[in-house]
């Protein structure tokens, strides 16, 4: 058995925030140290890690890629840090597997590294790795999600994830305050963010594509109820199965939203201040994904690929690097009752899986 369970009892009550992940980082650097890899530790100025080690025979260089970040909630009026999205078992599971592999001498050919990420929920996190240079002389990259359990239930993993380009637009819109007896002399903000709502609830892309633009925030206030406001913010959350979608969807949102403030006098500054790309995924690497899933949960536990309209900022590197080959793979823990709820669970036990998975994945391509 490998020490998953011990590191996941660990970071799971160290849950830090996107870019603030210090705790988080300075375990898992200390792990990688102890088990005789080299570590590079504060990637760009962040907390971001990475640890190779070089066999010294020719092959491919291969990284296994985790995320550490947790989630920002409010609980009873209190703003905190939870891990609801399974990044601290992802990072336990990853740095078990770098242990077994450095232990079993696994590595024959090539070189193996481990990439500890950052701030994957902020969609900022991959990129800051690309900038540090981390992903310069890799050939291969995988990473892997735990999965809700009506998707893919404890004992079976998916080798291919297709997750969704993801997309935050934020809205100022400006008009002109005046009094509530006299609308006439002012243009309400409010009246063109309701506007740009309605506008962008009618846009349509191809029918036979899964995308979706909604209004998720919505703040305006003129401080009292008897005056017309002259700014409001709205933020808009926007999906789409690929990225050619994603730029067609983007571009008439923002040209929705300009419209519809201009109309009645008011103006919008739009700023897209998240993107995430659709998934780019190789074949090559789904395959041997798939026959290591085999091998560990039998012919039985390979699910089909799994297409979700979540995103996942780990494609930026195959997205910013075409001749990288990427694989992600999903992992079933029986997680319920779903990613991001405040009462998030799953199998502890699983994890183990995870690790073995890993841990054949990296015996195909550098055994």
């Amino acid at each position: 058995m490998s020490k998953v369970l011990e590191h996941y009892k660990h970071l799971h009550t160290i849950p830090e925030l996107g870019f603030a992940e210090h705790k988080t980082s300075a375990y898992i650097s200390q792990c990688l140290k102890d088990a005789g890899y080299h570590v590079c530790e504060n990637i760009n100025n962040t907390t971001g890690i990475t640890a190779v080690y070089d066999s010294g025979n020719p092959g491919p260089t291969l990284v296994l890629r985790a995320d550490m970040d947790a989630l920002g909630h409010i609980i009873d009026g209190k703003h905190c840090a939870m891990h609801t999205c399974g990044h601290d078992a992802h990072s336990s599971i990853i740095l078990a597997a770098a242990e077994q592999i450095m232990q079993n001498k696994i590595v024959q050919q090539g070189r193996i590294k481990f990439i500890f990420q950052p701030a994957e929920e902020l969609g900022s996190g991959a990129l800051a790795m690309i900038e540090g240079g981390v992903i310069d002389d890799v050939d291969i990259i995988i990473g892997l999600h735990l999965r809700p359990k009506d998707e893919c239930p404890k004992g079976f993993a998916s080798p291919a994830m297709y997750y969704s380009a993801s997309t935050t637009i934020e809205v100022d819109f400006m008009g002109m305050p005046a009094h509530g007896a006299r609308p006439h002399l002012g243009i309400n903000a409010l009246d063109a963010a309701s506007l740009a709502i309605q506008a962008v609830n009618s846009i349509h892309l191809n029918p036979a594509l899964n995308y979706s633009a909604k209004a998720t925030r919505c703040i305006c206030d003129a401080g009292v109820t008897n005056a017309i406001p002259a700014n409001a913010h709205v933020c808009w959350d926007l999906r789409a199965p690929t990225n050619q979608a994603m730029d067609e969807l983007k571009a008439k949102v923002i040209g929705a939203i300009e419209f519809a403030a201009k109309s009645i006098g008011a103006s919008a500054k739009a700023i897209v201040s998240k993107e995430i790309p659709a998934a780019v995924i190789n074949d090559d690497v789904t395959a041997i994904i798939a026959t290591s899933i085999q091998e560990v949960l039998g012919e039985t536990g390979l699910k089909p690929p799994i297409y979700t309209p979540g995103g996942e900022d780990f494609f930026n590197y195959p997205r910013q690097r075409p001749n990288i080959k990427a694989g992600f793979w999903g992992l079933g823990v029986d997680l319920s009752p779903g990613l991001h709820h405040p009462d998030m669970h799953f199998d502890t036990a699983a994890m183990e899986d995870g690790v073995s998975i890993s841990i054949a994945c990296v015996r195909r391509i550098l055994g």
